[in-house]
């Protein structure tokens, strides 16, 4: 059994709260496995596909309330319905926009527990998260990052336990453990977080068996795009294969001029935001200043295009790199790869990821807010990971004022004054902050 931290928001979100829950997210990345695997803690689990079951959709129309609703439910359902002990999971709910009105009433009336999934929705339920206020939450899932991997593949809390102590008190890991987890590192960058294809690593341990999975898994999407977007497919697709080669450019921003010699950003923008929103890709885009917050000095049409899996990203590149990657082969670019698994871990934890370029200064690779504070983060795969112009320009410069950068890198863990050299492995305890509890009484004394 595939383990992922879902398993537990899962738990903690159905014991706190009465409401429904909607987990978004990409095709494969595992929503429909972990809602099956939490709804065998209940009684009673009911599962309704909205593709594969179209018939289901007439639930929801013409009917006359909720007690309709459930009654209706009760003629499809092939389990008993039971008050209090039953989760209803609606699957591929973008093929059934009523379900969205409905489980406001479903939630209210509360005899069951309900829990929503579906792909695309960001394309296809564009205000889904305005509709149930109140009634329904939303979550969004990813990939399976670099420590869920690694937990699936064997390797204890323990083992993590100490290399977040490591990270936490700034000191270094102990060395066999480093190379053993540089190791499974660059194994990721191979099999990727597509449970599928972690999977058939687990029961096969043949990489060209996990490639397979890969490629089609990236001809799944290539028909969403046809399917859900005929009048846009042609630019979408386009992008979408232009994204390994164009991380694999200099620069690695997506230059329009890759697709038209004439492209203009506004002309494509609807394509770029379409992959965005079906958690396909992951568009960072350039900041003019690092400085909080990063959304204001954000460019709206330079950016770096990343892929949602670094396995996807790696399986597009030439047949026989696997091993070549998980040996460290000095010939083989690794920039655009060791970038790409980056981008996808800091998103997958709640982070915005932003790119820093100035003629003057140069170009970081990541920026992201943390703690209230802008924190640059370069990543080097080579062994020259000291030397970086750019960070050095920005942690001299006393406007900006910053107390903290990263390097991530393949060597352990050393700090540099305000500089530290991160094993890039460590990238999966870089979360977003847990915002405290704010409290603010005005005084009024006066006027009263």
């Amino acid at each position: 059994m595939i383990k992922r931290k879902i398993d537990s928001y899962l738990r903690e979100y159905y014991q706190e709260s009465g409401n429904a829950l909607l987990i978004t997210g990409a095709r494969q990345v595992g929503k429909t496995y972990s809602i099956r695997e939490f709804g065998k803690t209940f009684k009673s689990f009911i599962e309704i596909n909205f593709i594969e079951n179209p018939d289901a959709i007439g639930l929801f129309k013409d009917a006359r309330g909720t007690a309709d609703i459930l009654m209706r439910l009760s003629t499809i359902a092939n389990v008993p319905l039971i008050k209090g002990e039953t989760l209803i999971f609606f699957d591929e709910v973008q093929e059934c926009p009523d379900i969205v009105t409905a489980i406001k009433f479903l939630v209210d009336e509360g005899s069951f527990r309900y829990i929503l999934s579906g792909s695309l929705l960001g394309v296809e339920l564009k205000d889904i998260r305005s509709v149930p206020v109140g009634y329904m939450g939303v979550k969004q899932m990813f990939p399976m990052d670099f420590e869920e991997f690694i937990t699936c593949v064997g390797i204890n809390e323990d083992v993590i336990a100490s290399v977040k102590d490591a990270w936490t008190n700034r000191r270094p890991v102990d060395e066999f453990i480093h190379n053993k987890m540089i190791e499974l590192f660059r194994l990721y960058l191979i099999v990727g977080g597509m449970p599928a294809a972690v999977s058939k690593y687990l029961e096969s341990n043949n990489l060209q068996e996990v490639l397979a999975v890969q490629q089609e898994i990236i001809q799944l999407y290539k028909k969403d795009i046809a399917k859900y977007d005929p009048d846009n497919k042609l630019y979408i697709e386009e992008i979408f294969s232009l994204i390994p080669p164009e991380l694999n450019a200099k620069n690695k921003r997506f230059i329009l001029k890759s697709l038209n010699a004439n492209a203009k950003y506004d002309r494509y923008e609807n394509s770029f935001l379409w992959l965005k929103n079906a958690g396909v890709a992951i568009p960072v885009y350039n900041v003019e200043e690092p400085k909080v917050p990063l959304l204001l000095a954000r460019s709206r049409n330079l950016l770096k295009l990343f892929l949602n899996d670094i396995g996807l990203l790696a399986a597009q590149y030439a047949n026989g790199i696997q091993m070549r990657i998980i040996k460290g082969d000095k010939d083989i670019n690794f920039g655009s790869i060791y970038e790409n698994a980056i981008a996808q871990e800091l998103v997958a934890h709640g982070l915005e990821p932003y790119y820093y370029n100035n003629k003057k200064r140069g170009e970081l690779d990541f920026i992201v807010e943390q703690n209230g504070t802008v924190l640059p983060i370069e990543v080097k795969s080579g062994k020259d990971y000291t030397s970086h112009r750019a960070l050095s320009n920005i942690m001299d410069c006393e406007e900006y004022d910053l107390s903290e950068a990263l390097v991530l890198n393949n060597d352990n863990l050393t700090v540099g004054g305000r500089i530290t050299y991160v094993p890039v492995y460590m990238v999966m305890f870089l979360e977003k902050d847990k915002l405290a509890v704010q409290t603010y009484k005005i005084e009024l004394d006066g006027l009263k």
